[in-house]
């Protein structure tokens, strides 16, 4: 087994997840990523290759757990171990509750919340092996409820629970768990086109440098969650 510490990160095609991934390669970790799309999978390894060799996309729903067990296999069987899974995939669909389809409500519940099961399921037994580090993007949503945001408070909130609850379980195999509630990011969420507007909101990179800064601290303190907002809101 390599001594180089590899972590896995579901929607890393842009973004937070793909913002975590450039981060985490130019500091020495490799890289395995995820995404749905593989025009877009393939796209971003070649743009992440710039910052490091050692990274490797993967075409993977996490709204399927064979699809994510078979990313974690690929992980493994091209860097050899598992240290670290960031769970990141995530989508908003913002409507009244008299108006939002049972078919809106599943596929956030789906990918945000059931995805974050299924990333740790699938990863579970590598992260015990490595006493590795489970982290899950949230939302500050999962906190704080607002008009139209049924469907992905309740997610956003489950995030919040499960991986708190996860984190009660898995550390006494010297796992640990965090989850991050990020405000306003700049980035292609909900039709956003990032630009110079979004310059006050937290940036990918951002991101990523607080899960670097998590995955370096002493092993006996444990940030079990974290909200993480732009300083002066526009």
């Amino acid at each position: 087994m390599s001594d180089q510490k590899v972590a896995y990160i579901t929607g890393g095609t842009k973004g937070i997840g793909f913002g975590i991934a450039k981060i985490l390669l130019k500091n020495g970790i490799s890289v395995a990523f995820s995404g749905r799309k593989r025009d877009d999978v393939e796209k971003a390894e070649e743009e992440l290759r710039q910052y490091s060799e050692h990274v490797l996309g993967v075409v993977s729903d996490v709204r399927s757990l064979e699809s994510e067990e078979e990313a974690v296999q690929y992980t493994i069987a091209k860097f050899g171990r598992l240290d670290f899974v960031i769970a990141n995939a995530g989508l908003g669909i913002f409507k009244p509750v008299d108006e939002l389809t049972a078919e809106e409500w599943n596929v956030m519940i789906e990918t945000n919340l059931t995805g974050a099961f299924y990333t740790l399921k699938a990863s579970v037994e590598e992260l015990k092996k490595t006493e590795g580090y489970y982290i899950t993007v949230s939302s500050l949503a999962g906190a704080n409820f607002f008009e139209k945001g049924t469907g992905y408070n309740a997610s956003k909130f489950g995030v919040v629970g499960f991986t708190q609850a996860a984190m009660i379980d898995l550390r006494k195999y010297n796992i640990k768990s965090t989850v991050i509630m990020p405000g306003s990011v700049a980035t292609n969420f909900n039709g956003n086109v990032p630009s110079e507007k979004d310059s006050w909101k937290i940036q990918p990179e951002d991101m990523g440098n607080l899960v670097l800064d998590i995955l370096k601290m002493n092993p006996r303190v444990l940030p079990s969650k974290i909200e993480f907002r732009a300083t002066k809101p526009a």
